[in-house]
């Protein structure tokens, strides 16, 4: 059947030829698009927002960068690295959608394929009519982003180099120093009564708070310290650290029954009787704790200081 249409349509066009008539030629395309001026215009325009998008990047890059190295804020490294991220993205979608090719061509359907002369005819016109203008320039620019973010990516090795400075291992506690309360009165022997608690700080550094802690008084004969503290609880007196070993939340909570300290983050409890020791939730370490000892005038001072660095675990520390 398919051998006979064949030679139908051949004796059909065959016999047009003959007789002179011609098909119909193939609908025109439909081309949208910018004219010449304004599309060099566009790209012009194109081209200036490429550029601000990734010097905005080169830039917020390189603030991450000092950022990082001179100890900034957390808030100033997550703003420079998004800003360096974002600015290259923009850039990206600017360029794709400003200064690439994006005319329209509609055209009907023909029922014979493109020649092969055809085809490459339009390869070359392609290429030749829609190269992006200042081309040096931008990937001049893509390569120096590229060079900055890759610059902040391996200064993040840094972090895995050298453990902690002694900034994290030591707070102001020293030995010698005089407990007082929030409101800066001195706290005696005298102060609590077995079962009460009260927050307390090294003098002169009220507020301060990698040193604040919480001071616990006892009946003396239930404690249950390491035999290297036996003499850091005067007169039932216990201080520890008051920053969870967690995730460095506040422990505020004592249940004078039990004994225990808690956290109101999460539940994390710790037996004040054996040296903070974690008794529920998830933290895995004790409280620290602050040496005790009482002047000549029964006011607590502190023997030394924590008895491990406070807070959450880093590096080394569980």
């Amino acid at each position: 059947m398919s051998d006979k249409n064949t030679e139908r349509d051949e004796s059909v066009n065959a016999n047009k030829a003959d007789a002179g008539v011609s098909e119909p030629a193939a609908p025109a395309p439909f081309r949208s698009g910018a004219s010449g001026s304004t599309q060099e215009g566009s790209e012009r325009i194109g081209t200036l927002f490429v550029l601000c998008a990734f010097s905005v990047a080169a830039a917020a890059a390189i603030g991450f960068i000092f950022a990082y190295w001179t100890g900034g804020s957390h808030v100033m490294l997550g703003g420079t690295l998004a800003a360096s991220l974002g600015g290259f993205g923009a850039g990206l979608v600017i360029w794709a959608h400003r200064l690439m090719n994006d005319e329209q061509v509609i055209e009907a359907r023909e029922t014979l394929a493109s020649s092969p002369r055809e085809r490459e005819a339009v390869s070359k016109d392609f290429a030749a009519k829609h190269q992006v203008q200042r081309r040096k320039l931008l990937m001049g620019m893509s390569a120096g982003v590229l060079g900055t973010l890759a610059a902040a990516i391996l200064s993040l090795l840094r972090s895995l180099g050298k453990p902690p400075g002694p900034a994290l291992m030591a707070t102001v506690w020293t030995r010698g120093q005089r407990l007082v309360s929030l409101e800066g009165n001195p706290v005696s022997v005298e102060t609590l009564q077995p079962g009460s608690t009260i927050s307390v700080f090294p003098e002169n550094q009220v507020g301060s708070e990698n040193a604040q802690t919480v001071l616990v008084r006892v009946n003396e004969e239930l404690l249950r310290l390491p035999k290297s503290r036996e003499n850091w609880a005067p007169s039932g007196y216990l201080a520890y650290s008051r920053v969870c070993t967690h995730a460095g939340c506040t422990v505020g909570v004592y249940e004078a029954e039990t004994c225990l300290l808690q956290c109101p983050c999460h539940q994390s409890t710790f037996d004040v009787l054996a040296a903070a020791q974690p008794t529920g939730g998830p933290a895995a370490r004790p409280l620290p704790q602050l040496p005790l000892y009482a002047d000549e005038d029964g006011n607590l001072r502190a023997g030394g200081d924590f008895s491990e660095p406070p807070g959450p675990g880093f590096w080394g520390m569980p």
